[in-house]
């Protein structure tokens, strides 16, 4: 049964979130170590919340057409998902309310609220793709605290990415045409000039002058190198199959995308260690599909 409730909350694509948090926490300033990881675990219930609500909401179209998945193959109950999913949501909101106070109870529940949306109503309407974005880069916000308005730029970057990612999502099951992969294409190349872009003016952390520039320029790039290969080849031949490559990587370039604006805003280090996540979140997807 564990194994079964891991495949449904798609453990391991949860390497990909605590970056969001490191990102606007870095922005902020505010790099305290207990607040970091409270605000980190709180992000992660409430990720978890969201993909158990996503397949609980999809159980009847995933009973036609990924009959392999936890609920139509009857491996969990449906109850026991929504369960899941309200236990986690709640959870997570306790987390961020004893990690960050007010301020990120509120982004956080804002951030839920969301992610609930999404998955009930939003998803398969042409909002579907912006609510998602808007999770993501809320996400971000939640890490910067009271200073929200210091990590607009990473949350925008984190927003922007994810828009692409899900426009192409649709496609997944029966392919699609190039218009979503070309759209993804063009924002990971806006990203990357804008991550590229020097020193976060005003940053709360100080720039790390040229050892910050270097590690900023190294993680864009393999941003840039995790996620444009596939989605040249999904606008090439946008079939279902490629289109899901083009995802996973999408989902796993958030890595050294959160790291590389973590380094801009002042802490290469941290940025360094973040990547460190990419490999792992790669190997675990081989035994537990992100997507």
């Amino acid at each position: 049964m564990l194994k079964d409730l891991v495949e449904l909350v798609r453990a391991p694509a949860a390497l990909t979130v605590p970056g969001d948090v490191l990102a606007g926490a870095v922005a902020a300033g505010d790099l305290r170590p207990g607040r970091m990881a409270g605000l980190s675990a709180a992000s992660i219930c409430i990720y978890w919340a969201g993909m158990a609500l996503n397949d609980w909401a999809d159980r009847e179209v995933d009973a036609v057409e990924r009959p392999e998945r936890p609920i139509p193959s009857g491996r969990v109950p449906a109850g026991t998902a929504l369960g899941l999913a309200t236990g986690l949501t709640a959870a997570g909101l306790a987390l961020a309310a004893r990690a960050g106070g007010r301020s990120a109870l509120a982004t956080s529940a804002v951030l839920a609220a969301t992610a609930w949306s999404y998955d009930l109503k939003a998803k398969n309407t042409p909002a579907g793709p912006v609510f998602m974005a808007a999770a993501r880069a809320l996400d971000v916000l939640v890490g910067a605290g009271d200073q929200r308005r210091r990590a607009w730029a990473p949350a925008l970057a984190v927003g922007t990415h994810i828009l692409g990612v899900t426009a192409m999502s649709r496609g997944e099951v029966h392919g699609s045409t190039p218009l979503p992969a070309r759209g993804a294409l063009a924002a990971t190349s806006a990203i990357t000039a804008a991550t590229l872009g020097g020193p976060v003016r005003g940053a709360a952390v100080e720039p790390a002058g040229v050892a910050g520039l270097a590690a900023t320029a190294v993680l864009t790039g393999l941003f840039a190198q995790a996620v444009a290969p596939a989605q040249v080849a999904a606008a090439q031949e946008p079939s279902g199959p490629k289109l899901r490559r083009a995802v996973g990587a999408g989902i796993h370039g958030l890595v050294p995308l959160q790291a590389a604006w973590c380094a801009r805003a002042g802490a290469p280090r941290l940025g360094a260690a973040l990547a460190v996540a990419l490999p792992m979140a790669k190997a675990l997807a081989r035994k537990v599909s992100p997507t």
